[in-house]
Parts: structure tokens; C-alpha cells; sequence
């Protein structure tokens, strides 16, 4: 057997990138632990002190289950997390049900000040018996239980008015669904044994509970900004002293001339990724579709312009569509570039790859039509809380909304494409280090599938602090860390083969990026969990460690300018100024450009401005989440997707006046109308927002009417023009560019089956 090619960096950046990942894991292990054991718990019945039983440990699981088919996740939020234009379901029954005890006992005869120090004594006292299993109601208690399951009744029912919700007429599904949003409430009042705070840590901040910050949000959020600030400048040092850390290093390329992409002949699998591509280009114009609805219902509740859309197209259900088709047009590409650069890495191809490829292909169209056709018929009551909601229709949790065996078909997939992948490679793998850059290729694919699978690990019938632990693995370790390491490893092979980062730079870049993701990122995680009844070791935990999660970002920002300049070839000018005339990437180089900024605005600083747990206390769940979502979900991914989509399309589509035209008006018009989303609607409708939380209250900040007062309309009302620029001068002209590549796929030139590939470049001065 042939010998293995030796490390291209030193061992010790393998060493040190295994230990903290070790590190990081072992910390979310010993939470992983604690989570099960410090969960808020279900009782096994709920009684008043004679005896009465209000209600029981099935029917508070039955009622989340209402919640989830009904995808009410999608309409408002529990425990803060979930949509942002209904109410908090939590913070709203804790509120109700306070002003419905305070009535209660005001009617016995007290005064107000006697009433409203019963009712925080009340709330705040745990009369849980952990042996028994019994939770005690006060009379005040169990009369606000009954007020809340007549006032669900009416807001659920067929009179129903303001944004279109789910019509639940049955009395029994709407006692369910009130004993779940009434435990919801216990558990962020109730003192959790053992603390002065609740389950929740005192969150939502509610006089009548007497729900205020705890000490620990304080302590925590001071000591994230020490993290931060002694972070940053042990990177920023280590950045000045090591020449070989960043992009450039004085051992530069050596000169190389562009090919003309038409030039290059293509393998099967690679002619096959314009199908996919022509996948991404139409879920992303849907899903920009969908964005402009969800927007207009926060001017308009009932409907869209006069028409009764929430009749057909409900919130609950754009905005879970919306959701999933980001999702979904990301990985699209995510699996496209995979597969269009495995030949070059591997340098050959093996037989049957395009076949695969379109198998692949075909089992994400069918997975993706039948998981939003499964979501809908769940919560238009097509498929019955007695049917297989769960399994075909919508498991109802944010980020994991299609159903269980949808889950399970796609997680399949990835494990195809990894197949595919592995296929491609190992004649290249056999020859190589497994800690060089071929073997980091494969090893971060085989890290998305294992960890979107992570959302599996938990069933049907789940706490939701359990559940809400194993999802944010998902929504934040599989999209904010494995899909960033992916591409950096992806970003860093096409440099590589481009010829302009010489392969020993692009291997340590992404060694230093594992690292400082592991100590970061891996445990930051927690960060989402600080109010959801995990305890108060996460919030700790996770407020320290997520704020070292902004010190990559801020080497993006710092690394911005020598990151421009790879676009050329050595001696000439930068491609940001007059582009040379033999480089074909120009937009998908600006497009990965983007990413590097708005990873750092958007992931960084709108992030951290809202993980500190001082500010999440009150924030959580407002529209400065959502300002930090879609900062980081289309600024990053999005922006991804797209400078994945423009460097293959230069590969199928000629470079005329008209592909240029549309790249350029794309990439734009996307910023633009991305930078208008934020700065004139999100971030100052959140700003409002918080105000109002913090002048009046949380629940109210958080009701629908919130968006209807002068003010935030005017914010809402300004939105409109960067929608329509994102959408028409942005998404347009990728679905136009889609249609050409598709069209363009039987392009000539061709590799033969274990034939050479070609390389991207040439050195300089060859024929």
C-alpha cells in the first residue's frame, strides 16, 4: 500500500482542536444530565386542598399535544421561543391567571394590597410533593384555572377575531391545552426547591408573581462582557505575534492563470447539481413569498389587503412554511457544493455518482413536498389529534416542525450524500493524513446528519425542558456550529483549488476555527436556555461561553480586507476595484464577502447584543430575536447558499451581459433589502418593543395589538420597499439564472469515468 502523505500542518493543531471538542462535549454531557434530573415536573395530578382534581399528568401532556398539532409554535411562543407575533402563551396565563386570583380574592372581601401579596405568596410557594406526585391549587389558583380554560374556550372558539388562530371547538381539547399553559405558568412562578427563584428563573417578569431578574442574570451577563473583552484580545494578540494565522501569509501562491469555466470539462455527478440548484432557486423564491405575508400580517391580522388569506394560508402555517424552506433551500446547496467539488478534491470520479446524485435529488424533492403537505393537514385538522400528526404531519416544535418519519427521510438523505461524498473521495483519502484537508472535508459532512439527528433523541410524550435541550441542539450545533465548520472547510477547499490560499493556510484557518467553535460555541448552545426550566447552571454556563462564541466572528471582520484581496491572482488589482478579466467568481466571491459581514453584525453583534441573560430577561421572544435571526439565518446561510449558487453557475452559464446583469442585481438587491429589513423595521420595532415590556409589561409587549399602535405601524409600514427590493431585484434573477444553468447542463465536455479531472486554474504562462 501506498505511503499516506504526511500532516500538512502540525500535529498539534489536531491535538489541540480533539481535546477542546472533548472538552466542549463534556460539559454538554454533564448538562445533558442535569437537564433530566432538575426538569420542571409534570404532576401526576393537580387538586385543590379538599381534594379536587383539576386536572391530571395526561391531560397536561395531552395538551401539548394540541399545541403541537394545532403548531401553535408558530403562532406565539412558549417559554419565549416560537413565533413572534402572537402572545407568549406562558407569560400570558401567568398574567390572566394572577388577575383572575386577585379578582377572586378582592371578591372575599380584602384589600388590594392584601390581595396582591396573597396571590405572589401563592404563586411563588411550591406545593408540589415530589413522593406523592400531587400538585395543591390554592382556591385562588383553581378559580384563575377555570377562568382561563372559559377564556381559551372564546379565543379558540368559531367568534374568533384579529390574527387568524386555530378553531378548537372541543371543550375537552381546550381543558387540555389549558392545564398545559397553566403548568407552563406554575413553573415560572413556583420556587424551584432548594432556590429563591423559580424554574424558569423568575422569568417572565410579572409584578403579581413578584417575577424579577435574578442575582445570577446579573453576575453572569457582567461576567459574559469580561469573557468577551478577555477573549478578543487573547485572539487579537496571538492574530499580531503568528504570521501563519489568517487568510494571507508570506509564503504566498504561486502565480496562476483562471481558466475560462468553459473551458473545464464536467463529471456526471457535477452535470447533475443544476437540478439542484433549480430546487433552491424556487424554495428560496417561495419562502421570500412567504416572508412578505408573514410581514403583512403585522399590519394586517385578518388578512392581505382585503382578502381573506388567513382562511386558506393561516400565520401559523406561512411562517412554519417560511421556516422550513430556508431550511430547506439551504441544505439544497449545502449538498449541491458537496457534491459539484468532491471530483476536484478526489480528482477523479467513480462510476455511478450522477446516479446517485439524482436519487439524492429526487428523495429531497419527495421529502420536502410531503413534509409542508403534512404540516398543513395537521393544523387544518386534515389528519386528527387521534391520527399520525406526529409522524406525517407536524411534530409542532420550532425549527423541527415536519413530522417524524419526514425527520427520519431526511436525516437518510444526508447519510446518502455522505455516501456519496465517501464514494467520491476515498481513492483521495487512502493516499492522505487523516488529519489533512480531504479527511476534515468528510468529517464535517458526516457531522450534519449525526447532529440533525440529535432531534430524534427525544419522543412524543416529552418534558418540554428535555425537548427544548435536544432541539437547540439542532437549531444552533447543527446550523450556527457544523454548518459554519462545513464551510469554512468548503470555502477554504475552493480557494484551495482555485489557487489563490496555499493549502497549508486554508488547513490552519480551519483547525483555529474548530477550536475556537469548540470552546465557544459547543456549550454556548445553553444560551437558549435560560428561561425554559433548565437550571440556572445552564444560564451560567451558556451566557459565558456565548460570548467567546463572537471572538470568530470579530476575526471575520478583522481578516475582512486580505479575504477580498484572494480573488486575484498575485500582482493584480483587488477584485473589488476593477476586476481582473480571467477571474469568472467576482459575485461569488462578494456573496462569501457578505457572509463574513453579516456573520459578524448579525450572528455577532445582534447576537450577543440579546444572549446576555440581563437583556434576554426582557428581550426573549420580541422582534430584536427576530432582528438576530434573520441577520444570521439569511445574512449567513442565505448569503452562503447564494455565493454557492454563483460560483457553479459560472460553470453552466456563459459569462454575457445578461448573467452579469443578474448576478450583480441579485447580490444588491439582497443586501440591501436585507440591511432595510433590519435597520428600518426589526431593530426599531424591537427597540419599541422592549420599551414597552419594560414601561408597562412583557405580556403586553407581546400581545398581537402590540403591532397595530401608530408608531410600530409606521415601521411596519416602512418595510415594504426592502421586501419588494429582496424579492424582485434579488430573488428574481436567481430563479432566472437557475433556468439558464438548468438549461445549460448539457453543456460540451465531459470527464470520463475515472478520467483526470480538470483543474480550476493553470500555472502561470501554461498553454
Amino acid at each position: 500500500m501506498a505511503e499516506r502523505n504526511r500532516m500538512t500542518v502540525s500535529s498539534g493543531w489536531l491535538k489541540a482542536s480533539m481535546v477542546t471538542f472533548v472538552f466542549g462535549f463534556a460539559i454538554l454531557g454533564y448538562l445533558a444530565a442535569r437537564i433530566v434530573s432538575g426538569s420542571p415536573p409534570i404532576p401526576q395530578q393537580v387538586q385543590t386542598a379538599a381534594g379536587e382534581v383539576l386536572f391530571t399528568e395526561a391531560d397536561i401532556m395531552a395538551g401539548q399535544h394540541v399545541f403541537q398539532k394545532y403548531a401553535l409554535m408558530q403562532y406565539g411562543t412558549i417559554y419565549g421561543h416560537g413565533a413572534y407575533l402572537g402572545p407568549d402563551f406562558t407569560a400570558e396565563a401567568l398574567h390572566r391567571g394572577g388577575e383572575a386570583m386577585l379578582a377572586f380574592y378582592l371578591g372575599q372581601g380584602l384589600s388590594d394590597a392584601e390581595a396582591r401579596a396573597r396571590v405572589e405568596r401563592e404563586l411563588k410557594q411550591n406545593a408540589y410533593d415530589a413522593e406523592t406526585g400531587v400538585l395543591t391549587f390554592s382556591q385562588g389558583q383553581a378559580h384563575a384555572f377555570e377562568q382561563l380554560v372559559e377564556y381559551y374556550r372564546g379565543w379558540f372558539g368559531p367568534g374568533q377575531r384579529g390574527l387568524e388562530r386555530p378553531k378548537i371547538e372541543d371543550p375537552a381539547e381546550i381543558r387540555r391545552l389549558s392545564s398545559f399553559f397553566t403548568w407552563a405558568a406554575w413553573t415560572s412562578a413556583a420556587l424551584r426547591p432548594g432556590t429563591a427563584h423559580s424554574y424558569t428563573n423568575n422569568w417572565p417578569p410579572e409584578p403579581l408573581a413578584g417575577n424579577e431578574p435574578t442575582g445570577a442574570a446579573l453576575l453572569w451577563s457582567v461576567l459574559s462582557l469580561v469573557a468577551l473583552l478577555g477573549g478578543t484580545g487573547i485572539v487579537l494578540f496571538a492574530f499580531g505575534r503568528y504570521e501563519e494565522l489568517g487568510w494571507h501569509h508570506r509564503d504566498r501562491p504561486a502565480a496562476r492563470r483562471f481558466r475560462s469555466p468553459e473551458e473545464i470539462r464536467l463529471t456526471p455527478s457535477q452535470r447533475a447539481v443544476p437540478w439542484y440548484f433549480l430546487v433552491v432557486a424556487g424554495l428560496f423564491l417561495c419562502q421570500g413569498l412567504l416572508g412578505g405575508v408573514n410581514a403583512h400580517y403585522h399590519v394586517e391580522l385578518e388578512g392581505f389587503y382585503g382578502i381573506p388569506l388567513a382562511d386558506w394560508l393561516p400565520y401559523n402555517i406561512s411562517r412554519m412554511w417560511h421556516l422550513q424552506l430556508a431550511l430547506f433551500f439551504v441544505a439544497a446547496s449545502f449538498l449541491a457544493l458537496g457534491i459539484f467539488l468532491t471530483p476536484m478534491i478526489a480528482g477523479r470520479e467513480p462510476k455511478g455518482q450522477d446516479k446517485l446524485a439524482l436519487l439524492l435529488f429526487g428523495a429531497l424533492v419527495f421529502v420536502v413536498v410531503g413534509s409542508l403537505a403534512g404540516e398543513a393537514a395537521s393544523v387544518k385538522d386534515v389528519i386528527t389529534r387521534d391520527g399520525p400528526w406526529f409522524w406525517i404531519g407536524s411534530q409542532g416544535w420550532e425549527y423541527l416542525d415536519l413530522g417524524r418519519m419526514w425527520q427520519i427521510l431526511l436525516t437518510g438523505g444526508m447519510l446518502l450524500w455522505v455516501v456519496i461524498l465517501w464514494r467520491g473521495l476515498r481513492g483521495r483519502l487512502a493516499f492522505e493524513h487523516r488529519g489533512n484537508l480531504p479527511w476534515l472535508f468528510l468529517y464535517s459532512a458526516i457531522s450534519i446528519p449525526l447532529f440533525y439527528a440529535v432531534g430524534m433523541v427525544f419522543g412524543k410524550n416529552v418534558n418540554f425542558a428535555e425537548m427544548d435541550f435536544w432541539r437547540f441542539w439542532v437549531v444552533h450545533l447543527w446550523v450556527e456550529d457544523f454548518l459554519e465548520l462545513f464551510t469554512t472547510i468548503m470555502v477554504a477547499s475552493i480557494f484551495v483549488l482555485l489557487g489563490v490560499v496555499r493549502l497549508k493556510v486554508a488547513t490552519t484557518l480551519i483547525y483555529l476555527d474548530i477550536i475556537l467553535y469548540s470552546v465557544g460555541g459547543v456549550v454556548g448552545t445553553m444560551h437558549h436556555l435560560y428561561f425554559s426550566g433548565a437550571p440556572a447552571v445552564h444560564m451560567a454556563l451558556g451566557a459565558f461561553f456565548s460570548a467567546m462564541e463572537v471572538i470568530p466572528l470579530l476575526l471575520l471582520s478583522y481578516e475582512a480586507w486580505r479575504f477580498m484581496q484572494l480573488g486575484t491572482p498575485s500582482g493584480e488589482r483587488s477584485m473589488l476595484g476593477t476586476t481582473s478579466a480571467d477571474f469568472p467568481h467576482k459575485w461569488a466571491v462578494m456573496f462569501l464577502i457578505a457572509v463574513g459581514f453579516w456573520n459578524f453584525l448579525g450572528a455577532g453583534v445582534f447576537g450577543f447584543l440579546i444572549n446576555l441573560p440581563i437583556v434576554s430577561y426582557y428581550e426573549i421572544g420580541t422582534q430584536w430575536t427576530a432582528n438576530h435571526g434573520h441577520g444570521a439565518m439569511m445574512g449567513v446561510y442565505g448569503m452562503l447558499s447564494m455565493g454557492f449558487f454563483m460560483f457553479v453557475a459560472r460553470y453552466f452559464v456563459p459569462r454575457d451581459k445578461n448573467s452579469d446583469r443578474a448576478m450583480k442585481w441579485s447580490f444588491w438587491s439582497l443586501n440591501i433589502g436585507l440591511a432595510w429589513m433590519l435597520f428600518v423595521n426589526l431593530f426599531p420595532v424591537g427597540l419599541l418593543q422592549i420599551q414597552t415590556a419594560l414601561d408597562e409589561s412583557y405580556w403586553q409587549a407581546r400581545q398581537p395589538e402590540f403591532f397595530l399602535r401608530p408608531a410600530v405601524m409606521v415601521f411596519e409600514w416602512l418595510r415594504l420597499p426592502g421586501d419588494v427590493l429582496f424579492i424582485a431585484g434579488g430573488i428574481l434573477p436567481v430563479v432566472y439564472l437557475a433556468l439558464r444553468m438548468w438549461a445549460g447542463r448539457k453543456r460540451p465536455g465531459e470527464v470520463s469515468i475515472e478520467e483526470a479531472t480538470e483543474e480550476f486554474t493553470r500555472p502561470e504562462g501554461a498553454g
